[in-house]
C-alpha cells in the first residue's frame, strides 16, 4: 500500500467539554451531535485528555454525579503526516480507537478507526479477500443459552461479538454493546430510582431476547473495500462472513486495524505488539513475554516466514493476595493465516504463558502446519503421545 497519511482522512474540528462537567453532559452532546468522541478541556480551555462515547455507555456510575476527569484519558497525540499504519498500531497498542490530531501544539481534530479504515481500503490492498483478515471459526451461541453464558464466552475468549445459531441456523449476533445497553444499563437505571425494588434475573435472560437481527453477512471472497462499505452503510461493528451458506468467519473493525498496522512492515519476521488496557505491564515482565515469544519465534520462523503476534492483555479487577487475575488473548497473523488462543490467571508472566502454549497446540494442529512431520511429531509430544504408541 503506498503510504496515506492522516491529513488526508481525519474530519476537522471537534466537540468539547470542560473536565469538571458532569458525564450527563456528554451523554447530551453524543446524542445530539453523535461525534464518537470529545476533547477535554481544564479550566483554562486547555486540552487534557479525551472521553469517547464507548467509555460514558459502559460506565457504572450515575452520569449526572460523575465528573468528566473520573472517565477521561490520556491517549496518544498524532501528527496530520503521521502514516494510517503507524495510527492503527498505537490504536492497538493504546486500546482507544479515536486519536487528536495536532499541529504543534493545537488540537485540530481527530482520527478515527473508521477514517483509518476507509483511506486504507480505497488503496489496493481493498481488493483483498475479507477471508484473508477475517477471525476464522468463531464461537457462537444457541438462541436459548442465557446472557450468563454469553458473558462467559465473551470473557474466557477475549471476544466482544459472538453469533447466535438456532438450530444450526445464523439468527442473530450479540456484542458487549448490546449486552451493556440492554441488560445492564437497566438495571442500574433500577437501583438509581427509577423502578426501585424491581427483581429482574439480568443473566438469565436468553440470547435470543438481546441479539442484533438480521445479521449482516458477506461473503468469503468479498473484498474489504466492499465489505468496509456494508459495515459502514450498516453502522455495524462486525460482519459474519459465509461460504455455501456455512459460517466461517466474523469479521470485525480491530481484525481490519491490525494488517493495517502491518503493512510498512518491510522485514521478513515474526514481530509482537501489544495492547494493554487497566494494568501496567512493567519492563521485566515485557521482557520475561518478548524472551518467550522469541524462543516462539525462532521454533515456526521457517514454517510461517512472516507474521505479527498481537497481544492484548486486561485485569477483571478481581486479585488473589494483591496479584490481578489478567486475561491474555493471543492473535498471531502470518502469511500462511490467523491463529488465536487466549488464557487466564493470576499474574501477567503465567497467563501469558498459559496462552502461549495453547497457540503452540493450535499451529501444531492447523492443517498449515499438520502434514509437516517435523511439527507433526512435536504435537504428538505436546498432546502425551509417543511414537509408538498408536
Amino acid at each position: 500500500m503506498s503510504a496515506i497519511w492522516v491529513g488526508s482522512v481525519f474530519v476537522k474540528g471537534f466537540s468539547s467539554v470542560n473536565e469538571n462537567d458532569s458525564v450527563s453532559k456528554c451523554l447530551e452532546f453524543f446524542k445530539r451531535e453523535k461525534p464518537p468522541v470529545l476533547a477535554v478541556l481544564d479550566a483554562k480551555g486547555k486540552y487534557v485528555g479525551v472521553i469517547s462515547r464507548r467509555w460514558v455507555v459502559r460506565m457504572r456510575l450515575d452520569p449526572a454525579a460523575a465528573k468528566v476527569k473520573s472517565l477521561m484519558r490520556s491517549v496518544p497525540r498524532v501528527s496530520p503526516d503521521v502514516s494510517l499504519s503507524k495510527a492503527a498500531r498505537l490504536m492497538i497498542e493504546s486500546g482507544v480507537r479515536q486519536l487528536p490530531v495536532f499541529e504543534k501544539a493545537k488540537l485540530l481534530g481527530f482520527v478515527t478507526d473508521e477514517d483509518i479504515i476507509h483511506g486504507a481500503v480505497t488503496q489496493e490492498w481493498g481488493n483483498v479477500a475479507v477471508e484473508k483478515i477475517m477471525t476464522r471459526a468463531p464461537q457462537v451461541i444457541d438462541a436459548g443459552r442465557s446472557v450468563g453464558a454469553v458473558l462467559s464466552l465473551f470473557r474466557e475468549h477475549g471476544v466482544s461479538h459472538v453469533p447466535v445459531t438456532d438450530e444450526g441456523k445464523l439468527v442473530g449476533i450479540v456484542s458487549i454493546q448490546d449486552v451493556i445497553e440492554q441488560v445492564f444499563q437497566p438495571r442500574q437505571r433500577q437501583t438509581l430510582g427509577e423502578i426501585v425494588g424491581e427483581k429482574v434475573p439480568v443473566l438469565s435472560i436468553p440470547a435470543k431476547g438481546i441479539m442484533a437481527k438480521p445479521v449482516v453477512t458477506v461473503q468469503f471472497d468479498t473484498s474489504l473495500k466492499d465489505a468496509e462499505k456494508a459495515m459502514h452503510d450498516r453502522d455495524v461493528s462486525c460482519l459474519v462472513v459465509l461460504s455455501g451458506g456455512r459460517l466461517i468467519g466474523i469479521v470485525t473493525k480491530l481484525d481490519f486495524l491490525e494488517p493495517i498496522s502491518q503493512l510498512e512492515a518491510v522485514e521478513r519476521k515474526l514481530a509482537v505488539q501489544f495492547g494493554v488496557k487497566g494494568i501496567a505491564v512493567n519492563p521485566d515482565q515485557q521482557g520475561y513475554m518478548m524472551d518467550e515469544f522469541e524462543s516462539f519465534a525462532h521454533k515456526y520462523s521457517d514454517a510461517l516466514d512472516s507474521g505479527t503476534l498481537f497481544v492484548y492483555i486486561k485485569t477483571h479487577g478481581t486479585n488473589h493476595r494483591g496479584v490481578p487475575l489478567i486475561h491474555c488473548r493471543l492473535q498471531l497473523r502470518t502469511t500462511k493465516g490467523s491463529f488465536f488462543s487466549s488464557g487466564e490467571g493470576f499474574g501477567v508472566e503465567p497467563t501469558f504463558r498459559v496462552a502461549l502454549d495453547r497457540l503452540d497446540k493450535r499451529l501444531l494442529r492447523s492443517k498449515e502446519l499438520a502434514a509437516n512431520p517435523k511439527y507433526a511429531q512435536d504435537y504428538l509430544r505436546k498432546i502425551g503421545i509417543q511414537e509408538g504408541n498408536f
